[in-house]
């Protein structure tokens, strides 16, 4: 299915000072779920945020082993507290790890949790760790999500140092984006701490937990977008210092001198970027911080991610290359090789005399002069040849080049090829399940280096194999009249995609099937980075379609991902 991974890291998402999987390590599930139970009743949850103080249900007796609805195996309890447990366990159907919270279905938050977790699932956006399953059976209220074994927390990363200007920048681009569309479904997150938030091996940020963890522990919150938008500054800040930013240690950083206040981090650490640093005190304004520059606090994740695109764009540093080792002679080429050394009884060989200089002799001379005549000789009938031709073209061959250009009434010459203004393009899906129809303007707007992507899909190169893809997907380009094509010039977003290229007949309106595509450019065949073709005979047509059937690999063997980044037509 689209953009759901194999696994997701850690199911509870704890605001504690160390990770659930360190936890793990040193415990048995009972001790682990005590020290858990600690952990999170002593973390510092900031904002304007309450917890629900009603008794817990009693949790499930489960055990490792335990199957729900015949198809989850529980395999490890990872977190134990207020009447829930949450496990990493196997979906033995697709085979797979998952991550699964339980909660005893006379909870009074049950409800809540459920409800959370299918909104949760609807929004299927892929910077989310994804809701996979939320189902209420017997006595037990379970809710099974993605489990992401290549990911790291980025509780982890902090412990290693602060983070690069570029990465920090990314971070915060990421998550106020996904937060910004959360919010615009009437989702919000309330626990975006360190623990919250993911890296995977391909750099990209994902969050966990998305209304489910708030539900889970029944947190609430009178004004969730400043909630959740003051909880990115504060990952940010602590992604450019390292350090907590109030005066409380949490999630395994210490937090800021007490009684000093909320101090920017360029105050805080030396060299920090001073955009991010200003941007980090816009978000932090429920502890009063002000920025630096005169700008408005950012008080919703829309607003923030709208500052961080006004922000000049970081780049990733430049990369550093070692230099290779001084170069080291060896014995041989230091000229101690067969010498005689002290205390060893070794003599050298004698020295090798220099080989005469060649062709001194009379008979050797007389052969270089021989076949420097010859060399002469061979250059003086090329150049008489060369020199015949040319004046016999003349003197009477007819010009048979043909000309470029038509002027009025002349001779007629070969039409030059020019490009094809684009007026419009829009996204190929016949069946009504679009992907992503607001990047269809990247693949036409003169710039390779925006695209047309589509999203990541699971197991099956052809989009899925989801119903509504079975005809695949590409882009349409509407050339505003008929015109004649003679020629493509298209760069794909990355190689390995099997793709043709259609065109509708010359009385087609507004096409929307494959079999309105009448016309074929190009055959079907899986193509590299480019699609670059001059048709023998021209074709009269208005609409051209760029048709993707099956995806590449996108950094996994059962992940795969597509698109187009630039479209030119030549006529």
């Amino acid at each position: 299915m689209a953009e759901r991974s194999t696994a997701a890291v850690d199911v509870a998402g704890n605001s504690g000072d160390e990770p659930l999987t360190a936890k793990a390590d040193k415990a048995t599930t009972d001790g682990l779920a005590k020290a858990q139970e600690t952990a999170e009743r002593s973390a510092d949850d900031t904002g304007g945020e309450r917890r629900d103080t009603e008794p817990g249900g009693s949790a499930p007796e489960l055990h490792s082993g335990h199957r729900l609805a015949r198809r989850y195996r529980l395999e490890e309890c990872v977190t134990r507290l207020d009447g829930f447990s949450s496990w990493r366990a196997v979906d033995e159907k697709l085979r797979r790890a998952v991550g699964v919270h339980l909660l005893p279905s006379d909870h009074p938050r049950a409800r809540s949790v459920l409800a959370a977790a299918r909104s949760a699932a609807l929004l299927g956006d892929p910077r989310f760790v994804q809701v996979l399953d939320a189902v209420e059976e017997g006595e037990v209220v379970y809710v099974v999500h993605e489990w992401l074994p290549d990911a790291t927390e980025l509780t982890t990363l902090l412990a290693a140092g602060p983070l690069e200007a570029h990465e920090a920048y990314q971070l915060v681009s990421q998550v106020s984006q996904a937060m910004a569309a959360a919010h615009r479904e009437g989702l919000a997150h309330l626990r975006l701490t360190p623990g919250a938030v993911l890296r995977t091996s391909t750099g990209q940020y994902r969050i966990r937990g998305l209304a489910v963890n708030a539900a889970l522990r029944g947190i609430r919150a009178d004004r969730p977008q400043r909630t959740d938008t003051e909880a990115i500054g504060a990952l940010l800040y602590a992604a450019l210092t390292q350090r907590w930013p109030y005066e409380s240690d949490a999630h395994g950083l210490s937090g800021l001198p007490k009684g000093v206040g909320l101090i920017a981090p360029d105050q805080v650490r030396a060299g920090i970027h001073r955009g991010l640093s200003e941007l980090a005190m816009r978000a932090l304004i429920n502890d009063g911080a002000t920025a630096s520059r005169q700008d408005p606090p950012c008080t919703t994740p829309d607003e923030l991610s709208a500052a961080v695109a006004e922000m000049p764009r970081i780049r990733p540093p430049e990369p550093t290359f070692t230099a290779p080792p001084e170069y080291q002679r060896t014995t041989y080429q230091q000229g101690t090789y067969g010498r005689t050394q002290a205390g060893v009884g070794v003599t050298s060989p004698p020295p090798v005399m220099p080989p005469p200089p060649p062709l001194q002799s009379r008979t050797g001379k007389a052969l270089k002069w021989t076949v420097a005549a010859l060399l002469i000789a061979v250059l003086g009938l090329g150049s008489w040849q060369v020199a015949d031709r040319l004046l016999d073209g003349e003197r009477g061959t007819p010009d048979t080049t043909p000309t470029q250009t038509t002027t009025g009434g002349g001779d007629k010459g070969v039409k030059p090829v020019k490009p094809l203004k684009i007026d419009g393009a829009t996204e190929f899906m016949p069946e009504g399940s679009g992907i992503r129809p607001e990047l269809v303007s990247n693949a036409t707007d003169g710039d390779s280096g925006t695209a047309w992507i589509t999203k990541q899909y699971w197991n099956y190169p052809n989009f899925g194999n989801l119903p509504g893809h079975t005809q695949g997907s590409g882009i349409v380009v509407d050339l505003g009249s008929v015109k004649d094509v003679s020629g493509l010039d298209i760069r794909m977003y990355r190689s390995g995609q099997k793709t043709e290229v259609l065109a509708a007949g010359a009385d087609a309106s507004d096409p929307a099937s494959l079999s309105d595509f009448s016309q074929r450019l190009t055959k079907l065949e899986t193509v590299g980075s480019t699609v670059k073709t001059t048709l023998d005979k021209p074709v009269r047509t208005r609409y051209v379609l760029i048709h993707i059937t099956e995806l590449p690999q996108d950094g996994s063997a059962t992940r795969f991902r597509g698109g187009i980044s630039e479209i030119q037509i030549t006529g």
